[in-house]
């Protein structure tokens, strides 16, 4: 009887000592394959030889933020890639116009033609307006971004607030020679969610209407809560559509913006737990947003 008990103790302590090297192998399997994963920035998953399931199950869960965390990885460079392009957009878009405010307060020094100042001092006024509209453009950006939690929900009238958008903008719209073609559900699409929020989307919206449109622009609301502009915008390409919504991108060459009036747009439907899209066709730009 005693025999077999120690044959009993000596069979289990073999196997914890078997078990218990294998763990070790295991371990350092997962040491092994974290640092070497770390060190060649790979999308490759740790393995290891033990089919233990708890070892098993540390290594998928060591996967899991080693994915997480080249996730964030990705995401830091990406950044850091859109804040070094931010500050480059940022310091030409300043520099422009102040290099000329500068170069015609030379030029109103050195002239005694009052005709000459007259002029010169309209075109200054003209690039410090530019200047004024980039910095309260960052400003906004600035506002929206650090604003992620906290926004009031409440039940919007949807209708209601993109006719009222339209017609503060219909001034804007008539001096560029655009007569907007609206059509609106009579049905009441009502949503919970920010107005102030909505209201910046539509504005920021018809601001782009009234910069780039080729001359027309058509709003729609479907009973199913999508809103839909689209305008002529010749000259785009795919990857220009697709870059539509990227902070800092606009299509325009003589630039008087940052191209954060879409970025914006996105950021605030996307809080809200809506979508925005972009799609362009025959010379036709639509910007779709589902609510």
């Amino acid at each position: 009887m005693l025999y077999e008990v120690i044959g009993v103790l000596a069979a289990a302590l073999c196997f914890c000592v078997i078990k218990l090297i294998i763990m070790k192998k295991s371990a350092k399997e997962i040491a092994d394959g974290f640092a070497e994963k770390l060190h060649d920035d790979t999308n490759t998953t740790i393995t290891i030889s033990s089919y233990d399931k708890d070892m098993r199950a540390l290594a998928d869960s060591v996967n899991k933020q080693l994915k997480l965390l080249r996730s964030e990885h990705l995401r830091y460079d990406q950044g850091n890639t859109e804040l070094v392009n931010a500050i480059t957009n940022i310091s030409h878009d300043l520099r422009t116009p102040l290099t000329a405010i500068l170069g015609y307060l030379d030029l109103i020094n050195k002239t005694d033609d009052e005709a000459k100042k007259e002029e010169y001092l309209g075109i200054i006024s003209e690039r410090a307006e530019m200047m004024k509209q980039l910095t309260e453009e960052l400003f906004k950006y600035s506002v929206v971004i650090s604003q992620e939690n906290g926004e009031q929900q409440e039940e919007v009238y949807v209708n209601q607030l993109l006719e009222e958008s339209l017609a503060g903008f219909f001034p804007a719209l008539t001096q560029k020679g655009i007569t907007p073609d609206i059509n609106i559900t009579h049905k009441r699409v009502i949503r919970t969610l920010n107005k102030s929020a909505l209201s910046r989307i539509f504005s920021n919206l018809l601001t782009n209407a009234v910069k780039y449109s080729g001359g027309d622009l058509s709003v729609s609301l479907s009973e199913d809560g999508e809103i839909r502009f689209s305008n002529t915008a010749k000259g785009l390409s795919a990857v220009s559509v697709e870059q539509l919504f990227d902070r800092f991108y606009t299509v325009e060459t003589a630039r008087n913006s940052t191209g954060l009036g879409l970025s914006i747009a996105k950021t605030l439907v996307q809080r809200m737990g809506g979508s925005i899209t972009a799609e362009y066709e025959n010379d036709k730009l639509t910007i779709i947003i589902r609510l």
